[in-house]
């Protein structure tokens, strides 16, 4: 319920609102994500890697269900925003004012991060207006929300999109999960669905997703949040382990020696103006608001537009690892990636 008892989401307008917050929600985890990934020295530590690049895959995934969601209802994502990259640290958007969102590179502090983004809800968590304590809360005041609004104004008032804005594929070859096409309560139902289970795992009480593991096939795929206890713990979750026993399988081999330094949250400002550290930055931060201009066309009725926005990702990819290379100039930590958002006008 949302304040004094009201519920959350009681017009279209609302259920709107909320799924552009599920847009900020979920982009909110991806720079770093991104961070902890490129802070990994390119070659080493592989099985971590691969379990973040896996999640931050289908956090791109989740980003497409939730655009899917609010087109099918006749909103309009917006992605090529100043409200998607507010200055860092900053609390996590719509959820728990007392989660910072840093960038950092990897190790025990954004592991921290990660498991306190991805905790699931308890299964007896009421839905909230704003403020959710965990993003599965946030998402049954959606659940909560559409079925309230199917029930009062019927199915085709809500659902009164334009069907072709609808994504229905994202080419990643290292996430599980698919894209859903929504054009009714079912298939709206089953997006949410998607979120909820490969962040917190199927039903909320168990570690497994129910998709595959898709480096691992013979495995079935660990939920986000159990991704990262693994990596916490340093062992896989094999088949019979639960929450409660946590990770009993294999080790993961993981070589602390071999993460690059970053500086956390660096700004361009800390850098003079024309310095190769600061040219860097700004050459990453258009990439970066490129992709979200990109992904905000595809989203609006563009899909053939996907095919850039993947090269703007391999693009990112150089440029942060270059960045993690670079001394930033304290003799202790190296350069990163600021994800600053840059106007339209002032792009390169």
């Amino acid at each position: 319920m949302g304040i004094n008892g009201a519920p959350a989401i009681e017009t279209l307008e609302d259920l709107r609102r909320h799924l552009q917050w599920a847009i900020e929600l979920e982009h909110a985890t991806i720079p770093p994500y991104l961070c902890a990934l490129y802070s990994l020295e390119p070659g080493s530590n592989i099985e971590a890697a691969q379990v973040i690049s896996s999640v931050f895959v289908e956090e791109m995934l989740h980003l497409a269900l939730a655009a899917n969601l609010l087109n099918a209802v006749g909103g309009e994502p917006r992605l090529d925003t100043p409200e998607l990259l507010p200055a860092y640290p900053h609390a996590l958007p719509h959820g728990d004012r007392s989660l910072q969102v840093r960038l950092a590179p990897f190790g025990p502090e954004a592991l921290e991060l990660f498991l306190s983004i991805e905790r699931p809800a308890t299964a007896q968590a009421l839905p909230e207006s704003d403020g959710y304590h965990t993003i599965g809360q946030f998402y049954v005041a959606l659940e909560l929300g559409l079925r309230t609004l199917v029930d009062t104004l019927g199915e085709e008032a809500v659902f009164c999109g334009d069907p072709n804005r609808q994504l229905n594929e994202m080419h990643f070859s290292s996430g599980g999960g698919q894209v859903i096409p929504v054009h009714d309560l079912k298939s709206a139902l089953a997006a949410l669905a998607e979120i909820v289970e490969q962040g917190e795992g199927a039903a909320r009480t168990e570690v497994w997703d129910g998709e595959k593991d898709v480096f691992h096939p013979e495995r079935d795929q660990v939920a986000h949040y159990y991704r990262f206890v693994e990596l916490k713990q340093g062992r896989r979750f094999q088949p019979g382990d639960t929450p409660e026993s946590g990770p009993t399988g294999e080790p993961i081999v993981f070589d602390p020696d071999r993460i690059l330094p970053m500086r956390p949250n660096p700004r361009t400002t800390d850098y003079p103006e024309g310095s190769a550290v600061r040219l860097a930055q700004e050459e990453f931060n258009n990439t970066y608001c490129l992709l979200l201009y990109l992904l905000e066309d595809v989203f609006n009725g563009s899909p053939s537009q996907m095919r850039d926005a993947l090269g703007a990702m391999y693009a990112l990819k150089s440029q942060a690892q270059a960045l993690m290379a670079m001394p930033s100039g304290d003799g202790l930590t190296t350069a990163g990636p600021t994800f600053e958002y840059v106007a339209p006008e002032d792009r390169a």
